[in-house]
């Protein structure tokens, strides 16, 4: 029989009277991550039995919209590399790259 290992990320949303989120921190321990802060976070998951992704994005209210923006460009660059490890599909994986390069150029973040 294999060894199994579980693993566990935490996150704790911090929200004001309003539900919005003040402070958001998470953990990964195996990763070496403890308590640490973030301005935003997203998450996806895949629901295999309705064929649909569950979302959950969340920022603080003191998150820059620079840092906003640079959030989302980065995010958008890891999913090309990720779409293309998951499915070997070279020639889309670089048309997602060529749009980051688009939506870069377009919010001015590369100087």
């Amino acid at each position: 029989m294999a060894i199994t290992h579980n693993s566990e990320v935490i996150f704790h949303i911090h929200l004001d009277e309003n539900k919005i989120p003040e402070n958001i921190s998470w953990t990964a321990k195996d990763g070496g991550i403890e308590n640490e802060p973030s301005k935003a976070v997203m998450i996806s998951v895949w629901d295999h039995k309705q064929k649909d992704t569950l979302r959950m994005d969340l920022w603080t209210k003191d998150m820059p919209v620079d840092e906003m923006k640079q959030f989302f460009h980065q995010t958008l660059v890891s999913m090309a590399d990720t779409y293309e490890r998951a499915t070997n599909d070279l020639k889309m994986s670089e048309t997602m790259r060529d749009f980051c390069e688009y939506f870069a150029e377009k919010l001015e973040l590369k100087k």
